[in-house]
């Protein structure tokens, strides 16, 4: 089990055959994520390669990327899990990372409702 006690954050990475990534962004934002990044990929495994007319052919892969707070990770990995069908062999795989350091998103959602900036909190 992950430990996400010094972090705020996690990232949850799910692989899936292509054309499921929005199922799985579905799934996470239903259990109180805010959305994923999508990224296209290929499965290089042995039970990957697929034969047609004679031609090795590598199926395509969808990667979501899902940042979502330590609270979440549990409910959002259930649901993507459930959604996918992940619990069936060869229809993707999920795990969660720690992120000890996050840039570039706003982590303070009270203050930037009220329109302040981050640097008038830290004063």
């Amino acid at each position: 089990m992950t430990d996400y006690s010094n972090t705020e954050f996690g990232l949850i990475v799910t692989i899936v055959n292509r054309g499921y990534a929005d199922t799985v962004i579905d799934a996470a934002r239903e259990a109180g994520a805010r959305g994923g990044t999508v990224l296209y990929a290929r499965g290089t495994g042995i039970h990957e390669t697929e034969k047609f007319m004679n031609i090795s052919i590598q199926p395509e892969k969808e990667m979501v990327l899902t940042l979502v707070r330590k609270g979440a990770v549990k409910d959002v990995t259930h649901a993507i899990l459930i959604a996918a069908g992940l619990k069936t062999q060869g229809r993707g795989i999920s795990f969660t990372l720690p992120v000890t350091d996050v840039v570039g998103i706003v982590t303070d959602f009270e203050s930037y409702e009220k329109g302040e900036s981050s640097e008038e909190n830290s004063q």
